[in-house]
C-alpha cells in the first residue's frame, strides 16, 4: 500500500493560489494570537500545551479509507476549540501542522497555508459556532455536552474536508475532467466517517474532562445559559 502524506502535499495546488491561502493563513493566526492573549491564565496554558500535544499525537495515526488512494486522520478541531477556545485552539492546531510538514514532512511546506486554513481556520470556525449554538440549546448535562462535542467534530470535519475540494477547484495542478463533484463526494463520505470516530473521541475526552474538573473547559465557562432555569450540570457548571 502506498505511503501518503496526512495533509496536502506540495505541487497538488498551485503556487499561486497557494500563496493567497498562505496569506490568509497568516492573517488569520496573527487575529487568533491577539485575541488569545486575552484569554491566557493559569488554566488555559498549560491546557493548551496538552491539547497540542493529544493533537499532534492523534493526527499521526494515518488511514486508508475504502482503496489505497484515500487516506485520512482526525483533526482534533472541536476538542481544541471546547477545551482552550476558537483562538488558542486554533494556534494549536497550526502549531501542530507547522511541526508535522517541517520535522515529519506529513504536508507540504509550501501548502502550509492551505492546511492551516482547513484545519486550524475552517474546522474551528464551523466547530465553535456549533458548540455555541449547541450549548445554549441544550442542558449542560453529560449527555447534552456529549451530542455538543460529538455534532461539532463531525461537522466540521466534512466542512473543512469541503475546503479541500474549493482549493482544489481554485488551483488544483491535475485535470479532473470535470469531475469536481466526484472529488467533493469522495472526499465528503471518507471523511464522514473520520467525523464519527472523531465525534466519539472528542465527546468522550470533553465529557471526561467536565466531570472532573469543569473549568477546565473553555466552552462551558465562555458560553453562558440562554435561561437560569434549574438544568442537569456538569460537574456543577451549568
Amino acid at each position: 500500500m502506498e505511503t501518503l502524506a496526512m495533509h496536502i502535499s506540495n505541487g497538488i495546488i498551485d503556487g499561486p493560489v497557494a500563496a493567497v491561502f498562505a496569506v490568509i493563513a497568516l492573517a488569520a493566526m496573527a487575529y487568533c494570537v491577539m485575541r488569545g492573549r486575552q484569554d491566557l491564565d493559569d488554566r488555559l496554558a498549560p491546557m493548551a500545551g496538552l491539547v497540542a500535544a493529544f493533537l499532534f499525537a492523534v493526527q499521526m495515526l494515518n488511514f486508508p479509507i475504502f482503496t489505497a488512494g484515500v487516506s485520512g486522520h482526525l483533526l482534533g478541531g472541536a476538542l481544541a476549540a471546547m477545551l482552550v477556545g476558537p483562538w488558542v485552539g486554533a494556534l494549536c492546531v497550526a502549531v501542530v501542522l507547522v511541526v508535522q510538514a517541517l520535522v515529519f514532512g506529513d504536508g507540504g511546506v509550501a501548502m502550509l497555508g492551505l492546511n492551516i486554513t482547513n484545519m486550524a481556520v475552517i474546522g474551528i470556525a464551523v466547530a465553535y459556532l456549533l458548540i455555541a449554538l449547541l450549548l445554549r440549546v441544550l442542558p449542560r448535562s453529560p449527555a447534552g455536552l456529549a451530542v455538543t462535542a460529538f455534532v461539532a467534530a463531525l461537522v466540521s470535519v466534512v466542512v473543512a474536508a469541503m475546503g479541500f475540494v474549493l482549493q482544489y477547484q481554485l488551483g488544483g495542478t491535475t485535470d479532473l475532467g470535470g469531475n469536481l463533484a466526484g472529488l467533493a463526494g469522495t472526499m465528503a463520505v471518507s471523511h464522514l466517517f473520520i467525523g464519527i470516530g472523531e465525534g466519539l473521541i472528542t465527546a468522550t475526552t470533553v465529557v471526561t474532562v467536565a466531570k472532573v474538573r469543569p473549568d477546565l473547559v473553555y466552552a462551558l465557562r465562555a458560553l453562558k445559559p440562554v435561561a437560569s432555569a434549574t438544568a442537569p450540570t456538569v460537574g456543577g457548571v451549568r
